[in-house]
C-alpha cells in the first residue's frame, strides 16, 4: 500500500487560556476526496493553518510526503496547492496571464504545464479573457489551476465551492473527483455543504468544538439504521399490530419508523396485510450524512 500523503498527527492549537483545536489526527492517502466538517469556530481554518504553516502547532506535527512541515517547510510545501477562502486573482489581467505570473515564482513551471492546468481546469477556451469576465465558478476553477502548476500531491481548499450556483458546485466536484481519481491527487476539502461533501468525499471528518468526533468513510456514514420506514392506509391499526409483535415503532408525518432489521420486515409485512392494513412504501431507512452531523454535533450550525 502507498504512504499516506498527509499525517496529522495529534494537533493542537492554545492561545491564551483557549484551546482552539485539541488532539486532532487523521491521514489522506493519495487519490483520495477528503472532507472537512464542521460548525463555525469548530477549528476547520485553524487546522487547514496549521497543516500549511501558517501558524505553528501548540503540540503535534504534520508531515506532508514524508517531510515535517515544521523542520522541512520547503520540502512539504513542495508537494501542496492551497487555496484559502477566495482565490487571489488579478482581475485586470487575462487567465493566460494569471497563469504565467504564478509560473514564474514556481521552479520548472513552463507553457506545457499552463496549457496542462489550463485544461484540467475547463478553461482552455477563455485563457485570453480577462478575469473580471469570469463568473465566480470560472475563477474558482483558474484558482485551482493556478494550485496545480507545480504538480502538487495535495490540494487543499477551503470552502470551494461557496457562493457557486449549482452548475459551478457540480463542475467543482466534477473537477476534484477527475483530479483524484485520473491523476491520484489527494484532495482535502473543508466546506459546509453536507449534502455536497456526501457527493464529493470518499472519507469524512467531522469536528467540533476543535475535537474531531468522528472520521469515516461516507459510506459508512451512510450505514443502514436497524429501522425500516412503512406506509400505509392505518396509522394506530398499523402501530398496534406491530407493537403487539414486540417491535418499537414511531410515526412521523404518517410514515412508520419501526425499529427492526431488514430481515424482520417479511414478517411484518405479512401481518399488516393479514389484518387488513394497506401497505404504499416500505424500505430502510438509510442515515444521511446531515442527519449523522446533527447527531454528533448536537444540531449546532455548521
Amino acid at each position: 500500500m502507498s504512504s499516506p500523503v498527509l499525517i496529522a498527527h495529534h494537533l493542537s492549537k492554545t492561545i491564551g487560556e483557549k484551546t482552539i483545536v485539541s488532539d486532532v489526527s487523521f491521514e489522506i492517502e493519495p487519490g483520495e476526496v477528503f472532507g472537512f466538517l464542521g460548525p463555525n469556530g469548530a477549528g476547520k481554518t485553524t487546522t487547514i493553518r496549521m497543516l500549511v504553516g501558517l501558524i505553528r502547532p501548540s503540540t503535534g506535527n504534520v508531515t506532508i510526503c514524508g517531510h515535517d512541515v515544521e523542520r522541512e517547510f520547503e520540502a512539504a510545501l513542495r508537494n501542496v496547492g492551497c487555496i484559502v477562502e477566495t482565490p487571489d486573482l488579478y482581475r485586470f489581467m487575462s487567465g493566460r496571464e494569471n497563469l504565467e505570473h504564478f509560473a514564474r515564482m514556481r521552479r520548472g513551471v513552463g507553457e506545457a504545464d499552463i496549457a496542462r492546468v489550463a485544461e484540467l481546469a475547463m478553461l482552455s477556451h477563455r485563457l485570453e479573457d480577462k478575469v473580471r469576465t469570469y463568473s465566480l465558478g470560472m475563477r474558482q476553477r483558474l484558482g485551482i489551476a493556478v494550485a496545480l502548476l507545480s504538480r502538487p500531491k495535495l490540494l487543499i481548499l477551503d470552502e470551494p465551492a461557496n457562493g457557486l450556483d449549482p452548475a459551478g458546485i457540480r463542475e467543482m466536484r466534477n473537477l476534484l473527483r477527475r483530479l483524484s481519481t485520473d491523476d491520484g491527487l489527494a484532495v482535502f476539502v473543508s466546506s459546509h455543504l453536507l449534502a455536497e461533501v456526501e457527493l464529493m468525499c470518499d472519507r469524512v471528518a467531522i469536528i467540533h468544538r476543535g475535537t474531531i468526533l468522528e472520521t469515516s468513510p461516507v459510506q459508512g456514514l451512510h450505514a443502514h439504521a436497524p429501522e425500516m420506514e412503512f406506509r400505509v392506509d392505518d396509522a394506530a391499526r398499523a402501530i398496534a399490530l406491530v407493537e403487539s409483535m414486540g417491535f418499537p415503532v414511531a410515526v412521523n408525518d404518517g410514515t412508520l419508523s419501526i425499529e427492526i432489521a431488514e430481515e424482520q420486515a417479511p414478517d411484518v409485512v405479512l401481518r399488516l396485510a393479514t389484518e387488513g392494513v394497506r401497505i404504499f412504501h416500505a424500505q430502510r431507512r438509510i442515515r444521511t450524512l446531515e442527519e449523522r452531523f446533527i447527531e454528533a454535533t448536537g444540531g449546532e450550525t455548521v
